[in-house]
């Protein structure tokens, strides 16, 4: 702001200089239009005691020492100037008043530099005057901007030109100061040096907007065609804000990727990147890029943008999200559980985007889930069915993983009903199938013996476990009368079942155990008693019938009295004795009814406490042939 002084101090310095003494007061500095006026303003003083008749003074242009020939641009004496002051220069003072102010016409360029004054009192009484004036010309107005405009803050703006041309008055007018504010012109000031001055003033509150506006001042003379225009650049100053950044980022598992940050501040942002606290990259500019190469799951999150200045800051986030497929899930719960209890298993993976988690046992689903990374599967009362192998698959578009897991139900012992007892030639196999977990131990009991034998006595009972079935088998070796009674056990730390065992094919005991020889037995046993049933009739109707006659007939032969005709009797006698040899087929030591447990005992010698069967079919055979 120029302040109006209302005693210049240049005056002030006139008065008190009242002494006699040599000296000039004059401004420093003073500037005009191009092709307008200018008066500088001039005062000098000289010593009491000369008093010369009259005072006489000349200008000289950017020397003060006449003997270097400078230019002259007034003088008094002689009005003999430089011709390029020639019709532009004059003297408004009066030396007699010791006021020497100049005034020169269309001012050019080349008029503008230093100007010295001197007095000439006649004779050797001249002085040449150290101070000078220095003359700019110029051509725009002179625009004052504060050295520091804040957006949000008041801030005054200037307009100032040279009014020291008695002839000519400026007259002040704004451009592009639309939207910013009215001017108030302040009028003519007075400078400290005597010079003066046509002062504008625009008051406005600028915003970032407003950073780079061209604003302008223009000088008009009225009556002329002169007009002068100067601009000024605003230079706001304010916090950054960023105006650049990307939206939510997805990427996938392993691509590259780019994060842009830009800022709009003045001055220039710290851009700083960042991510749960730590600093990824950081720079002064209006603008920042953080590049990620082969990214991971594990850079996926919230990335920061922090923009700062001396006036303030601003940040902004951006989330990335990495597609990857799942990963392999896991399974926690109970993999071991007592038949009726509650089963809960909870299988856990991670992907992006969630996946779709299914629990299946052999190809039936179980649980399913969409979108979620846990899925809990709840057994309410398992069952011994529940056993086995599952599966826990996790999949999105990106891929499938999966996880095996056994959950083992322990139950009592179960006799299934495929268990039974069946005759194959001279044995009698057992079979006992039990399904348990954990596995049972099982025992075969023969109540008709007292015998018990269990799977420990491997040597007799053979054993097989596939999974949850254990399948023991007893042979029992030799013939028998009868199907024997067995009575299967099982046993474990959950229960114990037993089961009498039912025999398959009973009728086929007694052809099993009689064999080949026994059927030829029952086969001649056949014939005998056909042959007596026959005899018996034909003796019955030779009774009842009156013609019957003893001698018309020849003797009716029954198979026992079979002969062969010619044969003498001893030979016939012979025959018959050595066909029941042969239905009774007997040698040695009678068939035994063997107890073994184990197919390799299938064939051995049976023991001399059992009986067989043939022996007492023989013995009936041959009453009857008899």
């Amino acid at each position: 702001m120029i302040f109006l002084t209302a005693l210049p101090l240049f005056w002030i310095m006139i008065s008190a200089s009242r002494g006699g003494h040599w000296g000039a007061w004059m401004p420093s500095s003073i500037s005009a239009f191009e092709g307008t006026c200018v008066s500088i303003p001039c005062r000098f003083d000289f010593p009491d005691e000369l008093r010369p008749a009259v005072v006489h003074g000349v200008w000289y242009f950017n020397s003060p020492y006449p003997k270097n020939y400078p230019p002259v641009v007034f003088k008094s004496r002689t009005q003999v100037v430089h011709e390029s002051f020639q019709g532009r220069s004059r003297l408004l003072g009066d030396l007699g008043l010791r006021n020497c102010t100049l005034l020169l016409s269309s001012v050019s360029p080349e008029l503008g530099g230093k100007y010295y004054f001197r007095g000439d009192l006649g004779g050797y009484n001249q002085y040449t005057f150290s101070e000078h004036s220095v003359l700019d010309v110029i051509n725009t107005p002179n625009i004052v901007v504060p050295p520091e405009v804040v957006a949000g803050t008041e801030v005054e703006v200037s307009c100032l030109v040279p009014d020291n041309c008695p002839e000519l008055r400026p007259e002040l007018s704004w451009l592009g100061h639309e939207g910013l504010g009215e001017p108030a012109v302040l009028g003519r000031l007075r400078e400290d040096e005597g010079t003066w001055v046509q002062v504008s003033l625009l008051h406005f509150v600028p915003t970032r907007e407003a950073n780079g506006h061209r604003l302008g001042c223009q000088a008009s003379f009225p009556n002329t065609t002169l007009q002068f225009e100067g601009y000024a650049s605003l230079d706001v100053k304010y916090p950054p804000v960023i105006v650049e950044m990307n939206s939510s980022v997805e990427a996938i598992d392993g691509s590259h990727v780019s994060l842009l940050c830009g800022a709009d501040s003045n001055p220039l942002p710290l851009l700083t990147w960042m991510r749960d606290g730590t600093v990824l990259r950081e720079a002064v500019a209006e603008s920042l890029l953080l590049e990620l190469d082969e990214v991971t799951p594990e850079e996926d999150g919230v990335y920061a943008c922090l923009a700062e200045n001396a006036y303030g800051q601003d940040n902004r986030t951006v989330e990335l999200s990495v597609m990857y497929a799942p990963w392999k899930p896991t399974v926690n719960g109970t993999m071991v559980a007592v038949e009726g209890e509650t089963v809960s298993i909870l299988c856990s993976t991670q992907s992006n985007p969630d996946p779709i988690l299914t629990i299946f046992k052999e190809k039936q689903i179980l649980a399913t889930v969409i979108y979620e990374s846990e899925l809990q599967l709840e057994l309410p009362a398992v069952k011994p069915e529940d056993d086995g192998e599952y599966w826990c698959v996790a999949e999105n578009q990106y891929g499938q993983r999966a996880t095996a897991f056994n959950l083992s139900v322990e139950f009592a012992p179960v006799i299934l009903l495929e268990s039974h007892c069946a005759a194959a030639r001279d044995t009698v196999q057992c079979l006992c199938v039990v399904k348990s977990n954990p596995e049972p131990s099982v025992a075969f009991e023969l109540p008709s013996r007292n015998v018990t034998v269990n799977e420990t006595e491997r040597e007799f009972v053979y054993s097989e476990r596939s999974g949850l079935l254990l399948t023991s088998i007893l042979t029992l070796r030799g013939q028998a009368q009868a199907p024997p009674r067995v009575i299967c056990t099982s046993r474990n730390l959950y229960g114990t079942k037993s089961l009498e065992l039912p025999f398959q094919g009973a009728h086929r005991l007694m052809w099993a155990k009689i064999g080949p020889v026994g059927a030829v037995v029952a086969f001649a046993i056949l014939i005998a008693v056909v042959c007596y049933i026959t005899q018996t009739r034909r003796k019955k109707n030779v009774t009842e019938s009156p013609s019957f006659s003893a001698g018309d007939n020849p003797p009716v032969l029954f198979s026992s009295d079979f002969r062969i005709s010619g044969a003498p009797e001893k030979y016939e006698s012979e025959r018959r004795l050595g066909s029941e040899r042969r239905l009774l087929g007997l040698r040695g030591e009678p068939p035994e009814l063997d107890l073994s447990y184990s197919h390799s005992d299938l064939g051995k010698r049976p023991t001399k406490d059992s009986y067989t069967l043939t022996e007492e079919l023989a013995e009936y055979a041959e009453i009857r042939v008899k």
